[in-house]
C-alpha cells in the first residue's frame, strides 16, 4: 500500500470543506484556535480508548483497535483543517519537520556528551 500523504489528505479536507462551505466555518486563520480545540478534544477521544482498555488491548483487539485508528483519523482531520486555516503547505511542514530531526538528533548526542562530562566532574 502506498504511502499517504500530507498533500492528499490536504486535499481531501478541500474536498469536504468546499462541499459543506454553507454549513461549516470557513477555513481561515480565525477558524484556527477553533479547529485547534476540536483536534484537541479528538486527542482526548484517543487518550479515553487507551485509558479504558489498556495499552496492548487497545492495539490488539481488533475493535477496539478499529475505534483507536478512526479517532486518530478525526484528529488528523482537524490537524489538515488547521494546515489549512494557516496556509501552512505540505512543503513547509516537511522542511520544518526535516530540521527539527536532525535538530533533535544533534541534541541527543549533546546529552549524552555532557552527561558524560558532569558525570566526569563528579569523579575527579
Amino acid at each position: 500500500m502506498p504511502d499517504f500523504s500530507i498533500n492528499e489528505m490536504l486535499a481531501m479536507q478541500s474536498e469536504l470543506q468546499d462541499k459543506y462551505k454553507d454549513k461549516w466555518e470557513a477555513v481561515s486563520p480565525a477558524a484556527g484556535k477553533h479547529k485547534l480545540l476540536w483536534m484537541i478534544g479528538e486527542i482526548g477521544e484517543v487518550i479515553d480508548i487507551v485509558k479504558k482498555n489498556g495499552d496492548l488491548h487497545a492495539v490488539e483487539d481488533s475493535d477496539i483497535r478499529k475505534q483507536l485508528v478512526e479517532e486518530m483519523a478525526d484528529v488528523l482531520m482537524y490537524y489538515n483543517d488547521i494546515l489549512m486555516c494557516y496556509g501552512i503547505t505540505a512543503e513547509e511542514l516537511k522542511s520544518s519537520y526535516v530540521k527539527k530531526f536532525e535538530y533533535n538528533l544533534k541534541r541527543w548526542e549533546k546529552h549524552q556528551d555532557n552527561d558524560i562530562l558532569n558525570g566526569l566532574k563528579y569523579i575527579f
